[in-house]
């Protein structure tokens, strides 16, 4: 029986675990934290260690290792196993391998991932069975272990954590939505974080697809050696996919009506062009994509409305982890708005959001972040936490104000996840109107 070692629990590595257990693997699983599955892990015969990585897993008898993505290779108990030689991969790799019929979708990019993923599965699961998989929530390997019998169309949100560690990954159709600097953290430099993103589209040839935004010059530039067909789509120029008389048009054919989306921003537009034709090349009819596009309102943490109270709109960007997706936020508003941010530093500075100061009426900032944030205003004002930051923002804000709350940064100083961090962001708001 072969023996594999899984690295970071969470939710991808237990269903990993699960898959590569059902198939016969001798299966270890090892975290840092204490693992809440560990009696249900132990019962299958997995054999689990949490609290620590001990030194007995230092050894070269592993068939291969099985990489959570948020963990980087530079962390000193993956990089024994990379100087070794030992395969690691991502969760992804490994299911590939036991869904022979699903036919992928698949969406990378920096910013407005999850919005086109959440959009194409709304439109695939109305024509095909379908789900939505990846970094979007449900990992690959709990849809495979769940669904892999089945043939399936699969919308995948995929990062460049884990197309590093998917060799095998081979889309029928592909898109990155746009390159911005972000994970610095993680990758050794700007160019190698970009270069991840690329490896999308590495396995794709002949009539696959590649849809390209030739809008973004990061893209322009990093995304070479394209062996399958490029589908170019902009939202200012002549391309593939465009924009013509209030239509968004694939070639010739119109997909939708732009006046159809009800969802504020450009770059929703975009994020709704990119899935429409995913959706086409997936086998879906113009109808069910014009559907579903007049009804989509949007995902939650994205730009999200949360409540009017006393004429001042408040809005939840907590999926705004980085300084390109605040821009793209601030920029969906027609008025100057007070900016909640702050969090986690991933070191990638905020020098960008300079030149948009006039899009903020006040900058309110809290976290880890604080301090270099606050050098973007004078007269920035600075708390210590978010529930702080929120108060300070109602106290302030007059009717016909809008409160945004896009941090900028990612929620790791104060919180799990930006999922937990804007729940409580809505929780904060919704107490002022009881």
């Amino acid at each position: 029986m072969k023996k594999v070692l899984v690295i970071g629990c969470a939710r991808s590595g237990y269903w990993v675990s699960l898959l590569l257990n059902k198939n016969g693997y001798d299966v270890t699983i090892t975290d840092i934290k204490p693992i809440e599955n560990k009696a249900e892990l132990q019962a299958l015969g997995i054999t689990v260690f949490d609290g620590g990585h001990p030194t007995e897993l230092k050894n070269d008898l592993w068939h291969f290792v099985v990489k959570n993505p948020g963990i980087p290779y530079h962390t000193s108990f993956v990089t024994y196993f990379v100087k070794k030689g030992i395969k690691i991969y991502s969760e992804i790799e490994i299911a590939l391998r036991y869904a022979p019929e699903f036919i992928y979708g698949a969406i990378t990019g920096t910013n407005g991932k999850t919005t086109t993923t959440t959009l194409l599965y709304l439109i695939l699961q109305r024509e095909h069975l379908a789900f939505a998989s990846g970094n979007i929530g449900t990992p690959l390997s709990e849809t495979v272990y769940q669904h892999g019998d089945q043939s399936a169309d699969i919308a995948l949100e995929i990062s460049a954590f884990q197309l590093v560690g998917a060799p095998s990954f081979h889309p029928l159709v592909s898109a990155i939505v746009n390159l911005t600097p972000d994970h610095l953290d993680y990758f050794a430099s700007l160019d190698d974080y970009y270069q991840a993103k690329t490896l999308v589209y590495r396995n794709q040839i002949g009539d696959d697809w590649f849809l390209r935004n030739i809008d973004d010059n990061n893209v322009m530039t990093h995304c070479r050696n394209i062996n399958c067909k490029i589908i170019d789509f902009s939202l200012e120029k002549k391309a593939d996919l465009m924009l013509d008389d209030g239509w968004v048009k694939l070639f010739s054919d119109k997909l939708f009506m732009v006046s159809d989306l009800q969802v504020v921003g450009k770059h929703n537009l975009q994020n709704a062009m990119i899935a429409a034709a995913m959706a086409y090349k997936m086998g879906v009819s113009f109808k069910t994509i014009r559907t579903v596009i007049k009804k989509f309102t949007g995902i939650e943490h994205r730009i999200e409305y949360v409540s009017t109270i006393n004429g001042v709109k408040y809005y939840n960007d907590s999926k705004g982890t980085n300084v390109d997706s605040t821009l793209t936020a601030l920029k969906a508003f027609t008025q100057p708005v007070i900016l909640i941010a702050g969090g986690y530093d991933k070191h990638t500075g905020f020098k960008e959001l300079d030149a948009f100061k006039d899009r903020i009426k006040t900058l309110i900032v809290y976290g880890a972040t604080k301090m270099e944030l606050a050098n973007l205003k004078e007269d920035a004002i600075i708390c210590d936490n978010l529930q702080e930051a929120t108060q300070k923002a109602h106290n302030l804000a007059i009717e016909n104000d809008i409160v945004l709350f896009s941090p900028a940064c990612a929620s790791y100083d104060q919180f799990n996840n930006f999922e937990e961090r804007g729940k409580i962001f809505k929780d904060i708001i919704h107490s002022f109107s009881i």
